[in-house]
């Protein structure tokens, strides 16, 4: 890869490369925060914009689903014309989309305006990697990618403790009003501190891929938001899941054939990659799913407000900030192995998942039984994450970092979105389904409510949306549990065909020089 400025070689290390490091990490924390902060205002949302439990949704996966569909192509972009000009543009834009999110009048208007900041969203997410790439030198690298994913992960988690705190004091605009002078502060940091990289060479950007990412994730997640309301069978699913799946379909045929692909086929050709990425997939799967149901859990079943809410998910955030800090991630990392910390990492986060489901409700020990679960949720991440990430940063070529953590990244938004859209669906089907004849098939709760008239009715459907939550935590576990185990086997089996060339490779050299010497 060419660049205009070459990678800080050991001897010439940049004295502002933490400074650089810490408004890089700055841009991502505000990335990753508008994944989660959004969580705690849907009682708030659906009572002012008259949201409804699809809307809701849209206005979550409108920006991942839009950052998801740009990833590749905006690190195709910034490679082509320079990362740090992709970064300034990122937050311009970024800056831009919440100010507008701030005053929206409508649900509509709001929607618009997250899809408009995953735009920039993914400009940001796809170009800082690889100005870490580009910066440090590979003594100091992975500790700064080890500060990055600890900023992402607290990102994930401090979403709903900060939106909490915004709601408390404010109005819900004021969760998007936060992200302006952050954007302005960034911008200026980025043009004074941060040196432009850029391949001349590079890949031209492929629009059709595009193009066909987008469409294929919004018509299938769009179809999984829409099923409860419209019913499975109905032409308002049928037809838009059809036109994703063939967008899809079409996608990998473009893939495999364009000269300059956005997602390179070649990296699934590694077992390593593969490994790293179907865990990542059905870990996000999990994680913003379940996130989504648990301030859902915390303020419509146990009846804090927003701010009480949020800070009853601090303990997850604590948990991974100080065992990122106390290095246990990187030090288990080194003496277990990633296969087995990624095993051991996803084993306590479906753990932590199960027990917020069985030991979260009133009558099994309300909050405290939630507390040992976000305790367990907080070490599974510390652990995971970092061990993920060196997976994925392990098995690609150092020259495609950008474009491999861009593959990652698409994967994941996505994995978050269907999981939000699916946990959100089986949420609605569950408690329709238990809800009683006399109140109707709705899926949300403040309709059910409207509807009941009398004390007994009210309670039937606080206890069905309970039990339709549990339910829906319980498969965001399974799928977490599972993606850590599968993640495991491939990186495993992955590890012992590497060590099984490197014998074969080393016995070749061997007879060969026993050859030469007769």
């Amino acid at each position: 890869m060419h660049s205009t400025q070459p990678s800080v070689p050991p001897t010439e290390r940049d004295p502002r490369r933490w400074v650089i490091l810490g408004v890089i990490c700055l841009a991502q924390l505000v990335v990753l925060l508008d994944n989660t902060v959004l969580n705690v205002a849907i009682p708030v949302l659906t009572e002012d914009l008259g949201a409804s439990t699809a809307d809701v949704q849209w206005m979550i996966n409108a920006y991942a689903l839009v950052q998801s569909g740009l990833l590749l192509t905006a690190g195709s972009v910034a490679d082509r014309y320079g990362r740090k000009l992709m970064l300034m543009t990122g937050l311009v834009l970024f800056g831009l989309g919440s100010t507008a999110a701030t005053f929206a009048q409508s649900s509509g208007q709001l929607i618009a305006a997250r899809a408009g900041m995953g735009i920039g969203g993914a400009l940001l997410a796809t170009t800082t990697l690889a100005v870490i790439m580009q910066i440090f030198d590979e003594e100091e690298r992975p500790k700064a990618i080890g500060l990055w994913g600890a900023v992402s992960s607290l990102g994930f988690a401090a979403g709903p403790l900060i939106g909490g705190f915004l709601l408390d004091h404010f109005w819900w605009g004021s969760i998007f009003l936060i992200n302006i002078p952050v954007a302005l502060i960034g911008l200026v940091a980025v043009s004074a501190l941060i040196p432009e990289t850029k391949n001349p060479e590079g890949d031209r950007p492929d629009l059709v891929g595009a193009v066909l990412s987008t469409l294929g994730m919004v018509g299938v997640v769009y179809a999984i938001i829409s099923g409860p309301e419209h019913g499975w069978t109905s032409a308002d699913v049928l037809l838009p899941a059809l036109v994703g799946l063939l967008a899809l379909y079409a996608f990998v045929r473009w893939e495999l054939r364009v000269p300059y692909p956005m997602l390179d086929m070649s990296f699934f050709r590694n077992r390593r990659f593969n490994g790293a990425i179907a865990g990542g997939l059905l870990v996000a799967f999990g994680m913003a799913g379940s996130l989504f149901l648990l301030t859902q859990h915390l303020q419509l079943v146990l009846g804090y407000d927003a701010l009480q809410a949020g800070l009853r998910t601090a303990p997850l955030a604590l948990t991974i900030v100080c065992l990122n800090l106390a290095g246990l991630g990187a030090k288990l990392l080194v003496k277990l192995g990633v296969a087995r910390t990624i095993a051991v990492g996803m084993t306590l986060l479906a753990a932590g998942l199960s027990a917020v489901a069985l030991l979260g409700t009133e009558d099994r020990g309300g909050y405290g039984g939630m507390f040992a679960g976000l305790l367990l949720m907080g070490c599974g991440i510390a652990l995971a994450m970092p061990a993920m990430a060196t997976a994925i940063m392990s098995s690609i070529p150092p020259a495609k970092a950008g474009v491999g953590a861009g593959v990652q990244g698409t994967l994941t938004e996505f994995g978050g979105g269907l999981g939000v859209a699916i946990l959100g669906a089986v949420l609605g089907a569950r408690f329709a389904q238990l809800l009683p004849e006399t109140i109707g098939g709705s899926g949300s709760l403040a309709e059910a409510l409207r509807d009941a008239d009398t004390p007994r009715l009210v309670a039937q459907a606080h206890d069905a949306f309970a039990d339709a939550v549990s339910t829906s935590q319980l498969i965001g576990a399974a799928a977490v549990f599972t993606g850590g185990l599968l993640a495991a086997m491939l990186l495993n089996r992955a590890d012992r065909a590497e060590a099984r060339d490197k014998a074969a490779g080393a016995d070749a050299d061997a007879e060969a020089g026993a050859g030469r010497t007769l």
